[in-house]
């Protein structure tokens, strides 16, 4: 018999078509099998706080309970029961407790009173895991609790990617620019980009790139360590960035000019050009990245494209030498810090409570 050749284009859009369907319920089975697991685990926290509220004893036994509930469990199903698991079950079951449904049914957050944050309303897309349950129920602070879940649900984030942006207090670096009132709408909804103050972040934390704190990298230098932990920081950046180029080489007055980073927002629909400086930020680095900002507007842009933001990345600025250069100037370049290191929370709950003030 003649051996077919199978390697026409009709046949490698069958092979795709075949493995994007594999690809695909792959996806869904993993998917299928997490949000059974999150209502098993909500079930099983209801079961726990039904049999401690039947009496005021078996409320005072809640420790022996879970150890004992442990010990037969484990025996019975093997590993997952551990006492701290079974607890996490409880906390997790406490703080959704307000859902008429477990909590993966559900499909967006709602905004909700200050006194039930912490307790979600609103149930919580499939995409969200056990583990991601864990990570947020290790926080405290109802607020934050909310905030972390919300945000993790706006940006897809992975469990490490949580880990990563509530180690580098993610939640309290937004808080200390808003209100009471920002703070609330902060934790309820998660941070909503809608102009262009949204994407700014002060301080920005670049820890990821190792610098010792007292090393002195050029820009360039800085440049390359952001380059090659790129991924790192688009997720400091937060939702929307994309990255168009490094260096990237513009002509003024027939002479070259190059804009350290180059990234387009495709929520805000806009570029938005960086300026790294090694040192303190002046007058000057804004009057240049304005002459940046007109340059793209006017030769660089699409069409639909909003005008570009402009962010000077600095180690230091002094906010009066700030104020006064940015008057009357767009309000679309921004003058941000960025920091080598995990600011404390203590240094951050100050500035929360300055701008309360």
């Amino acid at each position: 018999m003649e051996k077919i050749e199978l390697k026409n284009t009709d046949y490698q859009q069958l092979v795709t078509q075949i493995s994007d369907t594999f690809v695909i319920g792959q996806k869904r089975a993993v998917l299928a099998v997490n949000s059974h697991l999150v209502e098993t685990y909500w079930k099983i926290g209801e079961h726990i706080v039904e049999y401690e509220q039947k009496g005021s004893q078996r409320a005072e036994y809640g420790k022996q309970l879970l150890e004992q509930l442990s010990k037969d469990l484990s025996a019975m199903h093997g590993k997952g029961f551990s006492r701290s698991n079974i607890q996490r079950m409880k906390q997790f079951y406490l703080a959704f407790s307000i859902c008429a449904e477990p909590p993966h049914k559900l499909e967006r957050i709602s905004a909700m009173p200050s006194h039930q944050l912490g307790k979600i309303s609103a149930e919580v897309p499939h995409k969200l895991s056990w583990t991601h349950y864990v990570e947020l129920l290790k926080i405290d602070d109802t607020l934050e609790r909310s905030f972390y879940f919300n945000q993790t649900i706006n940006e897809n984030w992975s469990t490490t990617q949580l880990i990563r942006q509530k180690k580098a207090s993610l939640y309290l670096r937004l808080a200390a620019s808003k209100d009471k009132e920002g703070i609330l709408k902060l934790a309820n909804e998660g941070q909503k980009i809608l102009h262009p103050a949204d994407i700014i972040r002060e301080p920005y934390i670049l820890d990821f790139l190792q610098i010792p704190e007292a090393h002195r990298l050029n820009e360039t230098e800085i440049e390359e360590r952001i380059i090659s932990q790129l991924q790192h920081f688009l997720l400091e950046m937060g939702k929307g960035f994309a990255f168009v180029g490094r260096q990237y080489r513009i002509m003024l007055g027939n002479r070259p000019h190059r804009i350290d980073l180059v990234f387009y927002h495709y929520i805000l629909k806009c570029f938005v050009l960086i300026d790294l400086k090694r040192e303190a930020a002046g007058y000057e680095d804004i009057g240049q990245m304005n002459m940046y900002l007109g340059y793209f507007e006017k030769e660089e842009n699409n069409k639909g494209d909003n005008p570009p933001i402009g962010i000077v990345l600095a180690r230091e600025k002094d906010e009066y030498v700030i104020e006064y250069a940015l008057h009357n100037i767009s309000s679309r370049l921004f003058v941000s810090k960025y920091q080598l290191y995990l600011p404390t929370k203590e240094e951050l709950l100050r500035a929360i409570e300055e701008k309360s003030v």
